[in-house]
């Protein structure tokens, strides 16, 4: 999906972590959004995304009353807070990671009409 639009421009994330377990709770904006948003996040592209981080496994657990999801990662941060050399051992900016992931819009929207959020 290369020269996709940015996932951050249709969703928000959060993060929280423990130990080196990683929860990132992603969004949309428009509540129509939610089941193209299922489409483009799977566990195996979220997994190929932090693939460089060593993470071992992905779950996704379907939010669809709230239009989002929990994305639980496993041993992505490296050891976590207190183990873990990197600069982020809580993982926090890992969620601007994930929303800067190419997607493909949502249908009906027109590529060119997208805002910046």
């Amino acid at each position: 999906m290369n020269g996709g639009i940015p996932l951050h421009r249709y969703a928000h994330a959060r993060a929280g972590d423990k130990g080196d377990r990683l929860n990132l709770a992603v969004f949309v904006h428009e509540a129509c959004h939610y089941p193209w948003l299922l489409e483009q996040l799977s566990e195996a592209r979220v997994m190929a995304l932090f693939r460089h981080r060593g993470v071992s496994a992905v779950r996704l657990y379907p939010m669809p009353k709230l239009g989002g999801m929990n994305l639980v990662l496993d041993d992505v941060l490296q050891g976590g807070v207190n183990g873990a050399l990197n600069l982020d051992g809580h993982g926090k900016t890992l969620s601007a990671l994930l929303l800067a992931l190419p997607v493909t819009p949502p249908p009906g929207t027109a590529r060119a009409n997208v805002q910046p959020r």
